[in-house]
């Protein structure tokens, strides 16, 4: 079976519902049955990454370096020895972690 693809592909009555008009219509019919929210409502739940936290008080227990844990020249994070570069520090003295090494 061949198909003519030349051919229009609306009827006329298809024509005559997409009118402008009736089509301004359909528009305004489904804006009207939309919910109105209330903006400000919606944003307290959203915390913003530069958000004020200064009334905020915070309890953590702080311990001191461990006996088997160094502190990283390059980033000054505390690590496990496990994490020391090259399993000693370099030959200038220093304590480099294999994240700050690679």
């Amino acid at each position: 079976m061949a198909t003519d693809y030349d051919a229009p592909r609306k009827t006329d009555e298809d024509l005559d519902a997409d009118s402008l008009e009736e089509l301004k219509s359909h528009r305004t019919d489904k804006t009207s049955s939309s919910v109105d929210e209330d903006e400000a409502d919606a944003a307290e739940g959203f915390e913003l990454p530069g958000a004020d936290l200064s009334g905020e008080e915070l309890s953590v227990r702080v311990l001191p370096r461990q006996q088997d844990e160094f502190t990283c020249t390059s980033c000054f994070l505390v690590k496990h020895r496990s994490q020391l570069h090259s399993g000693q520090g370099t030959p200038d003295g220093q304590w480099i972690c294999n994240d700050c090494a690679a």
